[in-house]
């Protein structure tokens, strides 16, 4: 009885052994990427159009030559709701005048409610509509999550990709966008 309780946890451990290495190799690609299909140093996708609540309408095309942030983000994102203000005010609010643009790309969302959630936010920089999602699957996996920030340089390419709101990863992103805006040559990472 011994030996076969023995052979029983034996089997026990190398089976968990190898389901969580398991695990780890099928989490890991996702830990890299954070659910992104474009990476730092790629050109931004720019073959689609931003339709503002205002109804006005731009392009990452026409914004070239400008720091240009596209924040994705939801109403229903509580993650979001707490990233915004410190968005508002740390970086629209600080280099608004200085060649930066940061629109809010709301996912998949009516324009009524994505302009309750713009004036609920209190927040001044513009927010966008991306109906089905479209603008977001161009950066992003569909299934992945919102709250996401990609810092694009006045040459069209992504030089910063943020996921969640994180302090510290968002403090890095602050001094990017500064280096970026002040043409800094100083390392953006």
């Amino acid at each position: 009885m011994n030996i076969k309780h023995l052979l029983f946890t034996f089997s026990l451990v190398v089976a968990t052994a190898f389901a969580s290495a398991q695990t780890k190799t099928a989490a890991n690609p996702a830990d890299v990427d954070r659910g992104y299909i474009v990476k730092v140093g790629d050109i931004a996708p720019a073959d689609f159009e931003l339709a503002l609540t205002d109804g006005t309408k731009t392009s990452l095309k026409q914004l070239r030559g400008k720091v240009v942030i596209p924040q994705f983000t939801a109403s229903w994102c509580s993650v979001c709701r707490e990233e915004m203000p410190h968005l508002e005010s740390d970086i629209w609010q600080t280099y608004k005048d200085k060649g930066l643009v940061l629109i809010g790309v709301d996912r998949d969302e009516p324009l009524e409610k994505v302009k309750g959630f713009h004036q609920q936010m209190n927040i001044s920089y513009p927010l966008a509509l991306d109906p089905g999602a479209d603008i977001f699957g161009r950066f992003a996996n569909k299934k992945s999550g919102v709250t996401r920030n990609v810092v694009i340089d006045r040459d069209g390419k992504i030089v910063y990709l943020t996921r969640l709101y994180d302090k510290q990863e968002f403090a890095s992103m602050l001094k990017a966008v500064d280096a970026l805006v002040n043409n800094k040559t100083a390392s953006l990472n």
